[in-house]
């Protein structure tokens, strides 16, 4: 992974609204959320919303799917684990590692 998209994911998830909104899709998993259940569970404006998720799709951190009249959001795991994987590659003293998820993770 080139350090230009790490840098966007990492400066898309700087802003605590935009890392609100990411942990949320992380933790709902494939079904994903829509902007009404999104703009429900953070108390925000659905203007205010959709700036924070274009900026979160810009990072290529989430996903737009269209199901009937709805959009659905869903985070990107594998660009979520290709941050991770790039941020921790040179840990364990420059020995050769693996980013060990959790066991009890369904969709790592």
């Amino acid at each position: 992974m080139e350090d230009k998209y790490v840098i966007n994911a990492l400066a898309a998830l700087a802003q605590p609204s935009r890392l609100r909104i990411f942990r949320s899709l992380v933790v709902k998993g494939v079904d994903g959320l829509t902007p009404a259940m999104l703009a429900d569970m953070m108390g925000m404006p659905a203007n205010t919303l959709s700036f924070h998720l274009k900026e979160l799709m810009h990072a290529d951190l989430i996903s737009q799917e269209r199901s009937g009249r709805n959009l659905i959001y869903r985070a990107q795991y594998g660009r979520m684990n290709a941050v991770l994987v790039y941020l921790s590659e040179n840990c364990c003293q420059g020995q050769a590692c693996e980013v060990v998820l959790s066991e009890d993770c369904q969709v790592c």
